[in-house]
């Protein structure tokens, strides 16, 4: 039996292995993860999150993707990360650094409940994205071979592909974004994000993720479309930004850090049968 959180951060929901309290899991993590996130034979979910010890950090977020594959990041899953983390009383600080597969990031509980992180910085160029091209270039409103709209790619230490359309509503995400996922632009695949800008402030976002497919939302997407908004003069630094399963702040600082907002929540608690 293997104990576990279900939780999520604005519908982007997670089976979350507390290693520190229950050891790590044994076996093929990978298969581990594509099992348990299954909504039909499994447990459910859009990511797996192990709990661990930091080497340069007290903790260490590691995530698997439904399909097995591991994610460098996840924004939703990183401020869960930090609910359990109190809620178990791992710790009792109200700022905690995590190590991830981004680098080391600083999480804050909020007094509201909610949790603010500090994403690091915007990466931009097709070297720190993982995109085919010259490394040392950018891709801001620049041609899709293949497609219609521009797109502007970000990494918030995983891949984002962002594309402005009038009406996020309309766009056939089912079709669009397995296509733009495994495009050729992006070798490791990327997470492909439609956004419609309401105003300076106000953002509304769908999304197709890299190994998971249609989310209701997507924290590091959530950063990646504030900073596309703000480099092509759609937005302000600061955008609430609606995804299909909540609201998320989003503020792009003048040193290139973005910041993000928002809530987690625990669902039940439970033990997974490893048969």
């Amino acid at each position: 039996m293997i104990p576990f959180v279900k939780m999520h951060g604005i519908g982007n929901d997670f089976v979350m292995l507390d290693t520190l309290r229950d050891g790590a899991p044994q076996g093929d993590l990978a298969e581990l993860s594509r099992r348990m996130n299954d909504r039909r034979f499994g447990i459910g979910g859009d990511g797996l999150i192990l709990v661990e010890r930091g080497d340069s950090a007290p903790f260490r977020m590691r995530m698997l993707n439904p399909d097995g594959s591991e994610s460098e990041m996840c924004g939703n899953g990183v401020r869960c990360f930090m609910k359990l983390l109190h809620e178990r009383e791992h710790t009792t600080a109200p700022s905690v650094p995590v190590e991830t597969g981004a680098g080391v990031l600083q999480l804050e509980m909020l007094a509201d409940g909610q949790i603010r992180v500090d994403m690091g910085p915007a990466r931009l160029t097709r070297g720190e994205i993982g995109m085919a091209g010259p490394a040392d270039e950018r891709f801001l409103e620049a041609e899709i071979p293949g497609f219609d709209l521009p797109g502007t790619a970000v990494s918030m230490g995983n891949p984002h592909l962002v594309l402005f359309v009038p009406d996020v509503q309309a766009v056939d995400l089912e079709t669009l974004g397995p296509q733009l996922e495994r495009h050729p632009l992006f070798p490791a695949r990327v997470n492909v994000h439609f956004v419609q800008v309401v105003d300076r402030g106000h953002l509304i976002q769908r999304t197709w993720e890299r190994g998971a497919g249609i989310t209701l939302a997507c924290g590091t997407g959530a950063c990646a479309c504030g900073v596309a908004a703000f480099l092509s003069g759609r937005a302000d630094r600061g955008v609430q930004i609606d995804l299909p399963g909540g609201r998320l702040t989003i503020e792009t600082l003048e040193n290139g850090n973005v910041m993000m907002t928002g809530p987690a929540e625990t669902v039940y608690e439970g033990e997974y049968l490893l048969a």
